[in-house]
C-alpha cells in the first residue's frame, strides 16, 4: 500500500489505482513508478487508436475504450472498485473532432461555455468525484522526472539564446493563461509561434520552418495550472521534433515539468549541440546573466 502525500496537508493510502493513459511512453512509466512505490493492483483504462499496447505488461487489467465514451469509463472503474485515479498521456489533438461521444458525454460538453483542456478534463474530474473517485495530479509518482533549476545538459544556452529564454517566458506567461497553449518559440527577439490547439510539435515544427537554424522553445504550465492533468512533458519524441526543427535551445519549468526517459533525452541534446535548461518561471529577471 502506498502512503501518498498529495499536498502538504493531505495524506492519503493508495493500494489501487486506475491509470487514465493517453498516448507515448508517459503513462507506461508512470504505471512502473507506481508499482514501485507499493500500489498492488493498477487499472488502466485506455484509449484505442492511442494508448501504447505495452499498457498491458505493466497494468493487472486493461480497459479499451474509444475517446468520448464517458460512462463507459465511469462504469468501468465504479465496477473495479478504484478509489483513486491520474491521468497521463496526451490525446491527438485532430482526434478530439473524431471522438464518439455518448450521451453523458455531450451532455458534459454542452453544459462548457468555453472548451479545452482545462475545462474538459475538469468537468471529468467532477465526473470521477461524483462517483467517489479522487482525481490525483498527473505528477503523482513522477517526482523523479521532474527537473530541478540549472542547465540539463553539456551545453548551456549562449547569451542570446538567454535572453530569447527570458522573452520566451514573458510570452509563456500570458499565453498560457488564456489557455492559448504552453510552448513558444523565439529567435533572436522574434517571437515565431505559440501552440495553439495544434500541439507543441507543430507549434516547434512551423518555427523552425520560419526561423530556421537556431530556434529557441520555451515549454511552460501556465499561471495556477491545474496539475491534476495536461502537465508540460519533455520526451524523446520531443528531441526528434527539436532537431527536424534544427531548434538550438530548449527551456521547461523546474518543478513543474517532466523529463521522460531523461538519460536518453539528454544524450541526444548533448549529441545534437542542443542546450536544455530549467527555469524558475516566476523568477525571470536577470536570466540573461546567469
Amino acid at each position: 500500500m502506498i502512503r501518498l502525500i498529495v499536498t502538504a496537508m493531505t495524506e492519503v493510502e493508495i493500494e489501487s489505482l486506475a491509470v487514465i493513459a493517453g498516448r507515448g511512453v508517459y503513462p507506461l512509466l508512470l504505471a512502473e513508478a507506481a508499482r514501485r512505490r507499493g500500489a498492488r493492483r493498477i487499472v488502466a483504462v485506455a484509449f484505442r487508436g492511442e494508448t501504447d499496447r505495452s499498457i498491458r505488461k505493466l497494468a493487472d487489467d486493461v480497459h479499451w475504450l474509444y475517446v468520448g465514451q464517458l460512462q463507459e469509463l465511469l462504469d468501468t472503474l465504479a465496477e473495479a472498485g478504484i478509489r483513486h485515479a491520474v491521468m497521463a498521456g496526451q490525446i491527438t489533438p485532430t482526434n478530439l473532432f473524431r471522438v464518439r461521444p455518448d450521451g453523458r458525454c455531450i451532455e458534459l460538453l454542452r453544459r462548457l461555455h468555453v472548451k479545452n483542456a482545462e475545462t474538459i478534463f475538469g468537468a471529468v474530474a467532477d465526473e470521477l468525484r461524483s462517483i467517489g473517485i479522487e482525481l490525483l495530479p498527473a505528477s503523482t509518482f513522477m517526482e523523479d522526472y521532474m527537473p530541478n533549476v540549472g542547465v540539463l545538459t553539456a551545453r548551456a544556452p549562449t547569451d542570446i539564446e538567454r535572453k530569447d529564454i527570458e522573452l520566451g517566458l514573458k510570452v509563456a506567461k500570458v499565453t498560457s493563461g488564456l489557455d492559448i497553449g504552453q510552448t513558444v518559440a523565439i529567435k533572436q527577439g522574434v517571437v515565431l509561434a505559440v501552440e495553439a490547439f495544434e500541439g507543441t510539435d507543430e507549434a516547434i515544427a512551423r518555427a523552425g520552418r520560419l526561423g530556421g537554424r537556431g530556434i529557441v522553445v520555451v515549454k511552460v504550465a501556465k499561471r495556477g495550472h491545474d496539475m491534476r492533468f495536461d502537465i508540460p512533458v519533455v520526451g524523446t519524441h520531443t528531441v526528434k521534433i527539436l532537431k527536424k526543427a534544427r531548434a538550438g535551445a530548449i527551456a521547461v519549468e523546474a518543478g513543474r515539468s517532466i523529463i521522460l526517459e531523461r538519460e536518453a533525452v539528454l544524450e541526444a541534446m548533448n549529441r545534437l549541440g542542443i542546450a536544455m535548461v530549467a527555469v524558475d518561471a516566476e523568477n525571470t529577471a536577470g536570466l540573461a546573466d546567469r
